[in-house]
C-alpha cells in the first residue's frame, strides 16, 4: 500500500523532510499517501535502538564496576560518577521503555562482553582477570549502594 505523494521529500533524499510530511500525513489521517514500507522500517528501527542503548548502558556501568573492583588502589570520584549516572540511566530506560525487562538477560550477556573489552582497554589487566560471565545479579548492577569490593559509604566518593 505504498502510495507516496509525489511533492513530498524522498525518503532517500532528504529524512528530515520525509519524517515530517509522514507525520504531517498521520496528523491529517491520509492512510493512502503514506510511505507504509518505510515507515514500518524506521520504527522497528527505533525498538532496536532502544535496545542498543540498554547493552550500551549495561557495557560502561559492568565494565567500571569491574575496574572497581579489580582495580581498587586506582579507584576515583570519575568511576563512582560513571558508575551512578549509568546506572540511572539503565533505570530510567527500563521505566521508559517497560517491556525491554524480558530481554535484560540478553542485554545484560552482550554488555558484559562490551564490558570486559572496556576494563581491559582501560587497565594495565588481561582478560584472564576477569570472570568469564556477569558475577554480578541485576539487582547488585543496579543498586546505588553496591560497589563489588568495597564496604563503604558511598557518599565517601560524592
Amino acid at each position: 500500500m505504498k502510495t507516496t505523494n509525489k511533492s513530498s521529500p524522498a525518503y532517500e533524499l532528504d529524512f528530515y523532510g520525509w519524517t515530517q510530511e509522514q507525520a504531517k500525513l498521520l496528523q491529517e489521517q491520509k492512510w493512502s499517501q503514506l510511505d507504509i514500507p518505510n515507515l514500518v522500517e524506521e520504527i522497528e528501527a527505533l525498538g532496536r535502538q532502544e535496545r542498543q542503548e540498554l547493552e550500551n548502558r549495561l557495557g560502561i556501568l559492568l565494565g567500571h564496576l569491574l575496574k572497581w573492583e579489580f582495580q581498587p588502589d586506582n579507584r576515583s570520584r570519575s568511576w563512582f560518577a560513571t558508575i551512578r549516572e549509568q546506572r540511572r540511566r539503565v533505570e530510567r530506560l527500563l521505566k521508559k521503555s517497560p517491556s525491554l525487562q524480558p530481554y535484560l538477560p540478553e542485554a545484560l550477556e552482550n554488555g558484559y562482553q562490551d564490558a570486559l573489552d572496556l576494563a581491559v582497554r582501560e587497565t594495565s589487566l588481561s582478560y584472564k582477570t576477569f570472570p568469564s560471565k556477569c558475577p554480578y545479579s541485576l539487582d547488585q548492577i543496579l543498586n546505588n549502594h553496591v560497589f563489588p569490593g568495597e564496604t563503604f559509604e558511598p557518599e565517601e566518593y560524592s
